[in-house]
């Protein structure tokens, strides 16, 4: 088995047992990338020089005998929303197509600490806008299930350098589903961490108040391990958390016994494709078989939420973009004649047709004539959904629904039809908006072998308890960290 289609974990303990270098997985993730990335087009950025001179750095402690951290020499894509010092970070928009941030994200900071390997930065839709990765400015990424489908969004990039074997782990951003669709489409494990729980320092905003960084990966331990790297209070951010213990610490062995299920029948009716349905049903029934409860529970404001988090998230969207105006950084139109001619224009040129939807869209809802009627109804509502999942977490330790109502459609079947393409985040967005972890695992494929994801949504910080029941089915399912044949 190649080196690039071994989980981090192996790598890891394959490392330090000298059975392999860290040069030598970094070469086996590039000479993937060299015979892949063409079809994948999952890299914006790709930092094979720099890669290849850290996992020598980390060959020569290995041979000093120094004891490494647990990523030491594992390679990692960034999304390209997440800064990176000295290195390109576009947001996939032309207004940032040159941006070199002075500084890294605390994430990467983190990662440094842990001599982690990044292998380059990779696609996502503009400011991570979109669901299927086909707003990128710079090219549309494709499934390595099928490459005539879809990777998901906005985290697309992300999640199809992983599942074709052009990086181990990943990075993304989740503001209304954007690491767990993602995962779902390409057969991935990827985790929503609980607001606060991952610093957003160093993240070029898209939504404040629903934006979290989180890992995806090919299993549950090495996202997991990925999780506790980049985890806990960061003084750059004062939006982060000191994690309580049960957030940072976990036992992946302790089973399911006892364990209380959920199952929203919310997110199990139309509109929710049959062998979606089908496929988490099987998985909750191995659960159930394996010692949990099962029953079933209403989250009965599902049905409002995607409407509510478009308000709050374009009405953030138009503040956080603001910034983009020509004249700091990042693009700006040329020849303007005065700085309402510059404002219009660069932005006009910079910015694509899904971030001018969105900025408009806040904007509106934000005005004195409308925000009574959008904006202050989906805050009230967002304060519902909270209650909510309140009272079912008191009878309930984790819930399950989808991940998503569908597995990857194909490429250009949703640009023209937007509001199909928004109500593709019906099972997500309430974690977004009730600031809960998630994390999407594969529990099965359909009919045309594409990935199906389940997703577990626990109360705030227990990331452990969701790690725990994730691991427990990956066992009870044999696995689910194969890479697809391209």
């Amino acid at each position: 088995m190649e080196l690039y289609s071994k989980t981090a974990t192996d790598l890891a303990g394959m490392l330090r047992q000298k059975q392999c270098s860290a040069v030598e997985i970094a070469n086996s993730v590039f000479d993937r990338m060299d015979a892949v990335e063409d079809r994948v087009k999952a890299y914006l950025t790709v930092e094979k020089e720099s890669a290849l001179a850290q996992a020598a750095r980390v060959d020569e402690k290995l041979a000093a005998g120094e004891e490494l951290p647990p990523l030491a020499g594992i390679p990692v894509a960034v999304k390209d929303n997440i800064c990176t010092k000295g290195v390109r970070t576009t947001c996939a928009s032309k207004i940032l197509e040159n941006f070199v941030p002075p500084y890294n994200a605390t994430v990467v900071e983190r990662l440094k600490e842990q001599d982690f390997v990044m292998t380059g930065k990779v696609n996502l839709d503009e400011f991570a806008m979109g669901g299927s990765c086909e707003n990128s400015a710079f090219q549309k990424t494709a499934n390595p299930h099928d490459l005539a489908r879809v990777p998901g969004g906005s985290s697309g990039g992300s999640a199809a350098a992983v599942a074709a074997g052009e990086a181990i782990l990943s990075l993304g951003s989740d503001t209304g589903g954007s690491i767990r669709q993602p995962s779902s489409f390409c057969g991935l494990v990827g985790l929503k961490p609980t607001y606060g729980a991952v610093s957003r320092y160093g993240l070029v905003a898209f939504a404040s108040s629903l934006d979290q960084i989180g890992p995806l990966g090919r299993s549950v331990e090495d996202v997991a391990m990925l999780y506790r790297a980049i985890c806990g209070r960061d003084p750059m951010d004062a939006t982060s958390a000191a994690l309580p213990q049960a957030a940072a610490s976990w036992d992946l062995e302790g089973g399911v016994r006892g364990l209380r299920i959920g199952l929203p029948w919310e997110y199990f009716g139309e509109g929710v494709e049959e062998p979606v349905k089908a496929a988490v049903y099987r998985a909750v029934e191995e659960l159930k078989k394996a010692g949990a409860e099962v029953k079933e529970i209403s989250l009965g404001s599902a049905d409002y939420a995607v409407s509510a988090y478009y308000i709050i998230s374009s009405a953030e969207a138009s503040s956080n973009l603001a910034r983009f105006d020509g004249v700091k950084y990042g693009y700006r139109a040329p020849n303007c004649e005065g700085l309402t001619e510059l404002y219009e224009r660069t932005r006009s040129e910079g910015f694509g047709a899904e971030v001018k939807r969105r900025i408009m869209l806040g904007t509106f809802v934000l005005s004195s004539g409308y925000y009574d009627a959008y904006y202050k109804r989906a805050k009230r509502l967002r304060q519902r959904i909270m209650g909510e999942y309140e009272d079912a977490f008191a009878d309930c330790d984790v819930v399950i629904t989808p991940t998503a109502p569908s597995t990857a459609y194909k490429l250009g079947e949703r640009v023209g039809d937007i509001l199909k393409m928004y109500a593709g985040d019906i099972c997500t967005v309430t974690v977004n908006i009730a600031g809960l972890p998630a994390l999407s695992v594969p529990c099965g494929k359909d009919e045309n072998n594409l990935p199906i994801g389940m997703q577990l949504i626990g109360p705030k910080f227990s990331e452990g308890r969701l790690f725990q029941t994730a691991h427990t089915w990956e066992k009870l399912c044999g696995g689910f960290n194969a890479i697809p044949t391209l």
